[in-house]
């Protein structure tokens, strides 16, 4: 089992274990992924470059940008397998044709 399948998976079973798989439509995963990108945004959008860099080396803007980012990744996950979308296959489908479509 890939490294994507078994988090899937658990997943999948931690959303059971909470009785959650109702809640867990492609819409509502679509709005909850919306959210948490917004709250990406949220850690860095009054930062300048060089405060980002600086937050980035020292720590806590670290840990709360990977917190966000593993929400995001996280409610992804959720929305392609709910979509039935296995998303290693997409993305590698997507970079096929972003090649074709902007040429080196």
């Amino acid at each position: 089992m890939s490294e994507l399948a078994a988090l899937s998976a658990r997943l999948r079973a931690f959303a059971a274990a909470r009785k959650w798989e109702p809640f867990h439509t492609p819409k509502n995963l679509a709005m909850a992924l919306a959210g948490e990108a917004g709250e990406v945004v949220a850690e860095l959008q009054w930062l300048s470059d060089a405060e980002i860099t600086e937050g980035l080396a020292d720590g806590p803007l670290k840990q709360r940008l990977a917190d966000e980012s593993a929400d995001v990744f996280l409610y992804l996950m959720q929305l392609a397998d709910a979509s039935g979308i296995d998303l290693l296959v997409a993305a590698h489908a997507k970079m096929d044709r972003n090649e074709v479509r902007f040429p080196a």
